[in-house]
């Protein structure tokens, strides 16, 4: 058991330093999500079967411990469906390294990974419309630093469809304000993309990026400190300036709107002005274009163009009523039994 219990711990040391950092290079915000499950997990196998996190082995990890475990993180810890998923996908990812690292051990890990993922709801998206994205604009105060940096982070935010990652590692030596303006980003999977800027949001880059008068690889938008911001950050600036652009737009009271909600408002606009989803998938550089098509799902305004389009039949409305004996008299059984069962 001892030999097992260490190789557990050698195993897991090795999926983080070989498997994801040397061969597959994933991102910090997949260490990250991995670190965190298997910080929670060893936590939860502490707390019932009383083995510390070093002694733990393969053994320990069995199917049913695994399910209890996803089950505490939805209703102990209050964590979505699809959170519950992503925890499970990461303990997918180690067993299947420690499958081929320890083919002894199949029996148990085959069970673990037959567990299967949740189904979750699939809600539709939130996105802004035109006059809230007015509102939001408008909401940052332009005679202050901090003001103008932030509505040209707003602004490029809404017209390019960056996710937040992206916005907030952009370097000045990033974005190029020549013919065929554009910013150019490492995204996710480490694929490189360049978007095209209006003239709009050019206009706004150019007077910030003259003001702030940075070297070429100086943050676009530094936080207070000069260094990148962080997710937090950006959410707490947008919740602030959402709060503002409610006041003159009451629509927005009823939207929860995140640095994605900013995305999807870019991808609306797009699918708005008639561009096809194919380009819409490269321009938020989606891998396929299967994960665009949840647009087309929440834009009403195309759904309705094609309800215009349809002839219904001309039907005469109104409730049946059967005109034979019969008919009449089987109709009325359902009165006549209850009738009799009351009586």
């Amino acid at each position: 058991m001892k030999t097992i219990s260490v190789l557990l711990a050698g195993l897991l040391q090795s999926f983080f330093t070989d498997r994801l950092l040397a061969q597959r290079q994933a991102s910090p915000h997949t260490i990250a999500s991995y670190r965190d499950t298997f910080r929670l997990l060893p936590q939860f196998v502490h707390h019932h079967l009383q083995i510390s996190p070093s002694c733990l082995t393969l053994k320990d990890l069995d199917a049913p411990l695994i399910g209890a475990f996803l089950d505490h993180l939805e209703k102990k810890r209050d964590n979505s469906t699809r959170s519950r998923n992503l925890r499970l996908a990461a303990i997918r990812s180690f067993f299947r390294y420690a499958s081929f690292q320890e083919p002894s051990q199949s029996a148990y890990i085959q069970r673990v990974l037959a567990i299967p993922a949740k189904r979750q709801d699939h809600t539709l998206i939130d996105f802004l419309i035109r006059p809230e994205i007015e509102a939001l604009l408008s909401a940052p105060d332009p005679n202050t630093w901090a003001g103008r940096r932030d509505h040209a982070l707003l602004r490029l935010t809404l017209q390019t469809g960056l996710r937040l990652s992206e916005v907030i590692h952009l370097r000045c030596q990033d974005v190029s304000l020549e013919i065929g303006a554009h910013v150019r980003c490492q995204g996710k999977g480490r694929k490189e993309r360049c978007t095209p800027l209006t003239k709009q949001t050019v206009v706004v880059l150019k007077a910030w990026m003259t003001e702030q008068d940075g070297t070429p690889t100086d943050v676009l938008f530094p936080n207070a400190r000069g260094g990148y911001f962080s997710p937090d950050g950006v959410e707490y600036l947008l919740a602030k300036y959402v709060r503002i652009a409610k006041q003159t737009c009451p629509s927005l009271k009823t939207k929860r709107v995140t640095p994605h909600v900013l995305r999807h408002t870019c991808a609306m606009e797009l699918l708005q002005a008639g561009v096809d989803l194919s380009v819409i998938a490269l321009w938020l550089g989606h891998e396929s274009v299967d994960s665009t098509q949840i647009y087309l799902h929440a834009n009403m305004s195309l759904k309705e163009k094609i309800l215009s389009k349809i002839t219904l039949p001309h039907v005469k409305t109104g409730r049946f009523c059967p005109d034979d004996k019969l008919l009449h008299f089987l109709q009325g059984l359902t009165t006549v039994k209850y009738h009799i069962d009351n009586s």
